[in-house]
């Protein structure tokens, strides 16, 4: 059950062995011994890819529910249910990663120190099941998904230029005079589109594009694109925070700032989730409701 499992979530009968630490030719036996079992046929199997048969999707579902009730019964009697241990692979942007996450991990590892973090760090949306991934945190609102999404917060977000390019081309005080400015554009690594700068004016959604000389899908870059001069930017507070506290980034417009934005931690519905795993999701609970 646990290979055949780890086979639909992975599409690979390979990494699903290694994951296992079976081997290869193990994995391809067991399958059909138990195919041969249940007298049906689970998995399609070409050169490229893997996929479940129509038995094989609703196995699969009660594969998964199963191996849940075991794991949880099991936890509950082992070491590990007093002294949550093992590996967390995790997934988050950049800025969440260097200006939130780190430097809180130190209380966290305190807690629980025989608990491995493995951190990717990368603002394109990834495939959990297929990368084999716990849980990943998001900005921004969420598109239709299988995955559970558990409410984090709500970034404050601002508009902000370098106090250079201000000097430079003036500070703008109403919206009208945005048309004299130029941005640094910020494309959307899962879309690849352009985002436009948004303001709230009386309770609305304003939209702006601005001309803009660089373009960026990484929100690191588009933060030194600004410190270089390059032009507006919109972007949560928290990552700005130090610029602007020592002058060289400026809030602009602080009446028109844009709508907060959603932050989220996901993980797949049907795979059991671990003790460690649950704890990690709690922490991330206590650490956002003290505010960012």
């Amino acid at each position: 059950m646990r290979l055949f499992v780890r086979i639909v979530e992975l599409k690979s009968f390979s990494r699903a062995a290694e994951k296992l630490e079976l081997p290869r030719g193990s994995a391809t036996q067991i399958i059909k011994q138990l195919e041969a079992r249940l007298g049906v046929k689970l998995l399609l199997r070409t050169t490229r890819q893997v996929r479940t048969t129509v038995d094989g999707e609703l196995y699969y579902a009660r594969c998964a529910a199963i191996l849940t009730e075991i794991d949880e019964v099991e936890a509950a009697f082992s070491q590990a249910a007093r002294q949550p241990q093992g590996r967390i692979r995790i997934n988050m942007s950049s800025s969440l990663c260097r200006h939130i996450l780190i430097p809180a991990l130190p209380g966290f590892c305190d807690r629980y120190p025989d608990i491995v973090l493995d951190i990717g760090v990368q603002d394109k949306q990834i495939d959990l099941i297929s990368e084999g991934v716990d849980c990943v945190l998001r900005i921004g609102e969420l598109r239709d998904s299988a995955l559970v999404a558990r409410p984090l917060a709500r970034l404050e977000q601002l508009t902000c230029a370098s106090a250079a390019y201000l000097a430079r081309y003036g500070t703008p005080v109403r919206l009208d005079e945005l048309a004299q400015h130029r941005t640094v554009d910020y494309i959307s690594a899962s879309s690849g589109r352009s985002i436009p700068l948004e303001f709230t004016l009386e309770g609305s959604i304003e939209y702006r594009s601005l001309p803009a000389s660089v373009a960026v899908n990484n929100g690191d870059a588009y933060v030194a694109a600004c410190e270089a001069d390059f032009g507006i930017i919109q972007l949560p507070t928290y990552h700005v925070r130090t610029q602007l506290e020592a002058g060289t980034l400026v809030e602009i417009l602080p009446d028109h700032r844009p709508p907060p934005l959603p932050l989220h931690v996901l993980y797949p519905q049907n795979r059991h989730l671990s003790q460690r795993v649950r704890i990690f999701v709690d922490w991330l609970g206590e650490l956002f409701a003290k505010g960012v």
